[in-house]
């Protein structure tokens, strides 16, 4: 589906137009959305805008990198929605000319829908032309960023908090679920930030310092968005190694006492294993009060080594 925003010289709004009725005399500058465009509204981009063949070539092969090429007198953008559910990029790719904007899409996207509603309700900001039509859905995808990092902030925290009452297995899967939506979103936000370095960077784009302090303002969006993804990276980090610590610390304990206990039977088996050989010439065998002074003996060697592990400090 293709839609049509033209602005007319004296700033009103002619909507879904034809394409050929935007050459109009009166038309001062228009925005056409190719909005998941069927084979024939595909080829509308070679044969009514002439745009250059690489720059067609990257809108139908997906998933191209975040980028900025120039082409004559046309900028051609590479841009990366962020799906709310899979956190997978989803391309949107934007063709800016001094009196147009072209955006394309093969998929849906919420943030083209919410700037075209913006500018249809706030008509004053027509005058602003094609470069603010620009700002603003590089601002709304920024925007809808911040949910998606925000909700893997609050699972962190709340994991962190928690971590006791949740089983080794399922702590672990959840970090690692959480590392790799982690570096999902990463790989969307900082091809994204580096893109809008570039523009803020170059003079063929913006052409007013008040346009580029809103791009500019994007930029420390992004920056942002990119410091508390790498901040919840560590924090993934931290609480897994932080958990393995305190599991290895059990451990140990476990594994410490079980040696005191062993360590304490160890005299006591050999003694039981020394007098269950009956032999016949074991003199102790014989005598009236042997069993009870063996018992005595290894309650003693028992209750003394206790004694003695426990002044060592082996039980704190």
């Amino acid at each position: 589906m293709i839609h049509t925003l033209a602005i007319t010289e004296d700033f009103q709004i002619k909507q879904n137009v034809s394409l050929g009725e935007l050459h109009n005399p009166d038309i001062d500058w228009y925005w056409v959305d190719f909005d998941c465009p069927t084979d024939e509204e595909i080829a509308y981009l070679d044969h009514f805008f002439h745009f250059h063949p690489l720059a067609i070539e990257d809108c139908l092969h997906l998933l191209q990198r975040p980028k900025l090429d120039h082409y004559d007198n046309i900028n051609f953008f590479v841009l990366h929605a962020l799906n709310s559910r899979s956190l997978e990029a989803e391309e949107v790719d934007i063709f800016l000319g001094d009196k147009f904007l072209v955006t394309f899409h093969l998929k849906p996207q919420d943030e083209i829908d919410a700037v075209r509603t913006h500018l249809l309700s706030h008509k004053d900001s027509l005058n602003k032309g094609p470069v603010y039509v620009h700002y603003k859905i590089l601002d709304k995808i920024t925007d809808q960023y911040f949910p998606s990092v925000f909700q893997i902030e609050d699972t962190l925290h709340n994991l962190e908090n928690n971590t006791e009452d949740v089983s080794s297995n399922l702590l672990m899967d959840e970090l690692f679920d959480i590392r790799s939506d982690l570096l999902k979103i990463r790989k969307t936000i900082v091809p994204m930030r580096d893109l809008l370095y570039r523009i803020i960077g170059t003079d063929k784009i913006i052409d007013n310092k008040q346009m580029l302090a809103y791009y500019k303002d994007i930029y420390d969006h992004l920056l942002k968005l990119s410091d508390m993804v790498e901040a919840n990276r560590e924090m993934t980090s931290d609480i897994r190694d932080s958990y393995i610590s305190i599991n290895s610390y059990r451990m140990n304990n476990i594994m410490k006492t079980l040696t005191v206990i062993t360590t304490i039977f160890m005299p006591l088996t050999f003694i039981a294993g020394l007098y269950g050989m009956n032999f016949d010439r074991m003199p102790e065998l014989h005598w009236p009060f042997g069993y009870y002074l063996v018992l005595i003996l290894m309650v003693t060697i028992g209750v003394s080594m206790y004694m003695w592990f426990k002044i060592k400090g082996w039980f704190k």
